[in-house]
């Protein structure tokens, strides 16, 4: 199972059955809006507070997920999930209105990733035959947590990046047909001594390339063997850094093979600085929009690197630099099953 020095191959090929996505209102008006299952005109979801709608976001993705695959919350073996406010509570307390084992998780932006890394793991070991794989961020809660309240109405340099409001998730099963995940990259942190909370893309990019040089090296593939290579959410100037560090590094990289869900997410006429960022931005494009794409034909062998910055607000605090870190999951598609 373990390949080179950090990656898994599933020999098993771990099934994503059905997935669910819920997006807010900003995501909504995206370019991205058609591949999403459900849109909300209203960043409050009818709740009291912003982390109860983060909550109900992440709840309201897992439902759909397995109202698709025609399941139940009772039938969820395993419960994988995190997101980015104090103590991952949202995660925590959606786990408690599913009531399934839970495994709380915290990657940051590759939490996503991570989760379904280690839910291909359960399955492809045996260790489970239902696990529902999820991540959840919430523009409101992320700029309290770690920058300011949206209400002080702080400025942001162009580096800085929107913080999706979407929560998504994916149903693994030992069987199903259709889009399998056939391995995984564990990421390294990697600390490149950037300090600038507002500068997510430029601290993360080492970290992706650093994946995904290791992804290549473990496995002995390149960027001709995936038709997309997708990292989460470096953002515009995030992924040029990464595209001119993967060059420097002596590998080819095709423009129509390599993006970014942070630019895909919004429009260049949305106010969304350098583009998308936060738990949900990943994992409600990888199971949204690629997942779309490999079911029509467009996409049949895709990496998803999700990155993340490990920074707290002590951290910051503390003028402590940026540990960033991301992971890697291969996706595929049979449609002769």
């Amino acid at each position: 199972m373990l390949q080179g020095h950090q990656s898994w191959v599933f020999s098993n090929r771990p099934h994503i059955i059905s997935t669910g996505t819920v997006v807010g209102p900003f995501e909504a008006n995206g370019p991205l809006a058609l591949d999403f299952d459900l849109l909300h005109e209203d960043m409050w979801l009818e709740q009291d507070s912003f982390e109860k709608a983060e909550r109900r976001i992440l709840e309201q993705a897992c439902q759909k997920s397995l109202s698709k695959a025609g399941l139940r919350k009772e039938d969820i073996q395993f419960f994988l999930s995190g997101d980015l406010v104090n103590q991952i509570t949202p995660s925590s307390f959606a786990a408690r209105t599913l009531s399934a084992p839970y495994i709380g998780l915290f990657g940051a932006c590759s939490t996503s990733m991570e989760a379904l890394a280690l839910g291909s793991l359960i399955i492809d070991s045996g260790f489970g035959h239902t696990v529902l794989c999820a991540a959840v961020s919430h523009n409101a809660t992320v700029e309290k947590q770690f920058r300011y309240p949206t209400e002080y109405g702080g400025q942001k340099p162009p580096t800085a990046q929107w913080t999706v409001t979407g929560a998504g998730a994916a149903l693994l099963s030992s069987q199903g047909t259709g889009i399998h995940t056939t391995s995984a990259t564990i990421g390294r942190i990697i600390d490149m001594g950037i300090s600038d909370p507002f500068n997510m893309g430029s601290a993360m990019a080492p970290a992706a390339v650093d994946t995904i040089t290791a992804h290549f090296r473990d496995l002995g593939v390149s960027f001709q063997d995936y038709d997309l290579v997708i990292t989460g959410d470096l953002g515009r100037v995030g992924h040029t850094i990464a595209r001119d560090l993967l060059i420097k590094h002596g590998f080819s990289v095709p423009d129509d093979r390599f993006s970014d869900c942070g630019i895909l997410i919004f429009s260049e006429n949305q106010p969304a600085f350098s583009g998308g960022s936060g738990c949900g931005c990943s994992a409600v494009v990888t199971y949204g929009h690629i997942i779309n794409r490999m079911k029509k034909g467009e996409l049949n062998r895709v990496l998803v690197v999700a990155t993340g910055a490990l920074l707290s607000p002590l951290s910051y605090q503390q003028k402590d630099t940026i540990p960033c870190i991301a992971h890697a999951v291969s996706l595929e598609i049979n449609h002769q099953e």
